[in-house]
């Protein structure tokens, strides 16, 4: 596969997964200091990676999204967020992986992902709260 090749796959891969809107605003904010950047993580990141046969995208959602809490990387975690219901990911899942990380990664890192993904659920309507007899 050649370069221009990787890089549509990626292109494709990247809008699938993180919505058309969003890869739209990132190159639409191309300039010369950033243009070599986007065009890297789209042929890398998406194109070499996300393309892998090896992982469904499902499973590397909750790789990034605990990756990410334990880098403390919380505008990607919240990009990341957003874009694992696009791969098939539940809300039971994240709160597992959320679960885990107050193990691994610590119980301040958990918690604050625990908030961040209530306010993305609650930017996209969807229903985070329940009741709970805790």
């Amino acid at each position: 596969m050649d370069e221009k090749q990787r890089y549509a796959e990626g292109l494709q891969v990247r809008r699938e997964v993180l919505g058309d809107a969003h890869v739209d605003r990132s190159l639409n904010a191309l300039t010369e200091f950033n243009s070599e950047f986007q065009e890297m993580i789209t042929r890398h990141a998406w194109g070499d990676i996300w393309t892998r046969p090896g992982l469904p995208r499902h499973t590397r959602s909750l790789i990034t999204i605990a990756m990410l809490i334990g880098m403390n990387r919380t505008d990607e975690l919240k990009l990341h967020l957003r874009a694992a219901a696009s791969n098939g990911v539940t809300r039971g899942e994240i709160k597992e992986v959320l679960m885990q990380s107050a193990i691994y990664c610590g119980i301040p890192a958990a918690n604050a992902t625990f908030h961040l993904a209530e306010s993305v659920w609650d930017e996209l309507g969807v229903e985070s709260r329940q009741q709970s007899s805790i």
